[in-house]
């Protein structure tokens, strides 16, 4: 019994000729490492011709989701998370308890001009 080689196998359909080197064109980039509090190191690819000020300052690190600047010895601060606030508690930033009253009266009012009683 003869056996068969099959010249494809393993490659795909389409994919040239075998070990080919070239893949296609790759643009010049350049290369930008940050760092997080813990050390991890990250490493983004932008176009070589990138303006520097578009180039982030900071990022958020993959690895341990932290805040991740370009310099190794001074990496970013955890911002202060800030608490949970309700509505209520963004009403009362804006109103003062007299400015409340009123509302609260003319909210009354309206409600019971509707209901037909006064």
């Amino acid at each position: 019994m003869a056996t068969g080689g099959n010249a494809i196998r393993g490659t795909r359909v389409g994919a040239g000729p075998m070990g080919e080197q070239d893949h296609g064109y790759h643009a010049d980039r350049v290369a930008v490492s940050y760092w997080d509090a813990m050390g991890n190191e990250t490493v983004r690819y932008f176009a070589a011709g990138i303006a520097e000020e578009e180039i982030p300052e900071t990022i958020d690190s993959p690895h341990s989701g932290l805040p991740a600047g370009r310099d190794k010895e001074n990496p970013p601060a955890l911002a202060k998370a800030e608490p949970y606030k309700t509505h209520l508690a963004y009403v009362k930033e804006r109103r003062t308890d007299e400015e409340a009253v009123q509302l609260l009266d003319e909210a009354l009012e309206k409600l019971r001009e509707r209901r037909g009683g006064v």
